[in-house]
């Protein structure tokens, strides 16, 4: 079966688990209520021990969105959510959406700057944070210096079970902030309304989360995402899990991406499951906890599988309860891939998605075959389509990569404040709107997807264009190199010349010459590099993923 264009058609690319699955039409806080009215005693959190029902999650969400009402905060209004992993983040990204206002989700890592930036953009009106040292003087200089009215301040010792509660008062006070005496701050607790107030409508079109890109290619843009939008997502990757009876997730990537935000928190709500959290990732923490909970499944991005190869309490942590594990959020090196499973015994899958599209596109199957070096086949009710590179506005040649464009029910609904870059991103063909993911791809037979790069960082190189990934691919092969990030740089003759920057795996001293004379020696003529620099760190992004720009712009500003 082949469309106008002579591709396969977007019906054979098809995840081999319940295409056909319904899609029911539900808010954000619909899942939530969902699971609460089906299984209320069910635990929903677990967090250093101290457990939440789903009836008590539902409990606080309500009282927020009460305590927000009061405040006259409804809907269209943006409440910011400046938080770690802890257990009120769910209670307010529920709460706000039960109130009808939009959800806004703000990097833990952000400096006042950014934060700052980011509370104006949106137009946030309150701001929820926690009163730790690494947050609260932020979100209070913030107050002080935007538009934002009120800041709500969460305790992390209220948090936690009674016996960490007292070591926190006792030995841990240097990592909490002072919370002022202000009429602009209110302490979590008091920013909760147990009187019941009515709340408004909410429907599955409305706006319920402005989630900002990473800003890869520019200032980052808010992503308009409607409860539709995620609510389906949620559901779609809940719908491709075979996996049935306890669900116990390990939730350490950061619920304010959103791969956790829809892996790890909405998908295990609809699932009626258990999310073990920690605030933060850090390699020996998490394979504690897994020790502890003896989760069925843990999303993660590539650096925190090696973090957890590289620690020497792996061989120790029981991992037999793991159903699969999922990757995430950058390319998976096959390396890293044959490791953990050799040493785990777990499925390491590798899946595919966006900001723009709510977090997931497609992924590998949990069982079954899989492609390797592929993002595996697209969710329920996706479709794909490959455009041609120069001309978006045409279907990429047969046989031949293109920018993969994606349509389906998690595609956002624009970018807030900005137009123009929301008409930029679709392309309208065959009647359907497709959002067009900047990422070069090849699509097989069986609808495997691999993607051979970005299309932004193809390296021009006299006229021929060369792909980092695939150069990048080939150095990972290299035992001694654990990471590895390719950039073009300038070149008199050739317009731009690859070069490769690395970091070696313990115990390994190769030279960067040594390096590129075995890389040049394996790929082709143009993909060749100047140099292979050896590196005791690469940058990373917030959640751990390599930062191509940020390491373009430390390679620029030495030049």
């Amino acid at each position: 079966m082949s469309d106008p264009d002579g591709h396969p058609s977007p019906a054979d690319y098809r995840h081999p688990c319940a295409w056909d699955v319904p899609l029911p039409s539900l808010t954000v806080p619909g899942l939530l209520e969902r699971a609460a009215r089906e299984a209320p005693d069910a635990p929903a959190t677990d967090f250093m021990g101290r457990r939440q029902t789903y009836a008590q999650v539902l409990d606080e969400a309500r009282a927020f969105a009460f305590g927000l009402r009061a405040r006259g905060i409804g809907p269209g209004d943006r409440v910011g959510l400046f938080l770690p992993n802890v257990p009120i983040y769910l209670s307010a990204y529920y709460g706000t959406m039960l109130a009808g206002a939009v959800a806004v989700n703000f990097s833990p890592l952000y400096t006042v700057e950014e934060l700052e930036a980011q509370v104006a953009d949106s137009g946030t009106r309150l701001l929820v944070t926690v009163d730790v040292a690494s947050l609260l003087p932020t979100a209070l200089k913030v107050l002080d210096g935007s538009a934002l009215e009120t800041l709500v301040v969460g305790s992390l010792s209220a948090m936690l079970p009674w016996p960490k509660r007292v070591a926190l008062t006792m030995f841990g006070r240097k990592s909490l902030g002072e919370v002022p005496d202000r009429r602009d701050v209110v302490r979590w607790d008091d920013a909760l309304d147990r009187q019941i107030r009515p709340l408004p409508p909410v429907s599955p079109t409305d706006l319920a989360l402005l989630q900002y890109t990473g800003g890869t290619t520019g200032r980052p843009k808010g992503a308009m995402l409607s409860h539709a939008n995620l609510a389906a997502n949620a559901l779609q990757v809940d719908a491709i899990d075979p996996f049935e009876g306890r669900d116990m997730i390990l939730g350490v990537l950061p619920f304010f991406h959103v791969f956790a935000n829809t892996c790890v928190l909405n998908r295990t709500v609809a699932k009626r499951g258990c999310i073990a959290m920690l605030p933060r990732f850090e390699a020996g923490q998490a394979l504690k906890l897994q020790n502890r909970v003896k989760a069925t499944a843990l999303p993660g991005v590539p650096t925190m599988f090696q973090a957890l190869l590289d620690h020497p309490r792996l061989p120790k942590t029981d991992l037999s309860s793991l159903n699969v594990c999922i990757s995430g959020g950058a390319p998976l090196p096959a390396p890293v891939r044959d490791k953990w499973e050799a040493a785990t015994g777990s499925r390491l899958v590798e899946g595919y998605g966006l900001t723009e599209s709510s977090g997931v596109v497609s992924t590998n199957p949990y069982l079954g075959e899989r492609r390797a070096g592929t993002i595996g086949q697209v969710l329920p009710h996706t479709r794909v389509r490959l455009l041609d590179k120069e001309d978006p506005s045409r279907a990429a040649p047969a046989g031949e990569p293109g920018e993969l464009a994606v349509a389906g029910p998690q595609v956002m609904q624009g970018y807030w404040n900005l137009p123009e870059a929301a008409a930029e991103a679709f392309v309208e063909a065959s009647g359907i709107r497709w959002l067009r993911t900047g990422d070069v791809a090849v699509i097989d037979a069986q609808g495997f997807i691999t993607i051979v790069d970005r299309i932004k960082d193809m390296i021009a190189v006299g006229g021929f264009k060369v792909f980092p990934s695939q150069v990048e691919a080939v150095l990972l092969e290299n035992p001694a190199i654990k990471e590895a990030l390719v950039l073009g740089l300038p070149d008199p003759y050739l317009g731009e010349t690859p070069a490769a920057f690395v970091t070696l795996n313990e115990g390994d001293s190769v030279t960067g010459e040594s390096l590129a004379e075995w890389l040049n020696a394996r790929v082709g003529k143009h993909e060749r590099v100047s140099a292979v620099t050896v590196r005791e760190t690469l940058p990373k992004t917030m959640i751990g993923k390599l930062d191509r720009k940020a390491l373009r712009a430390e390679v620029a500003a030495a030049i």
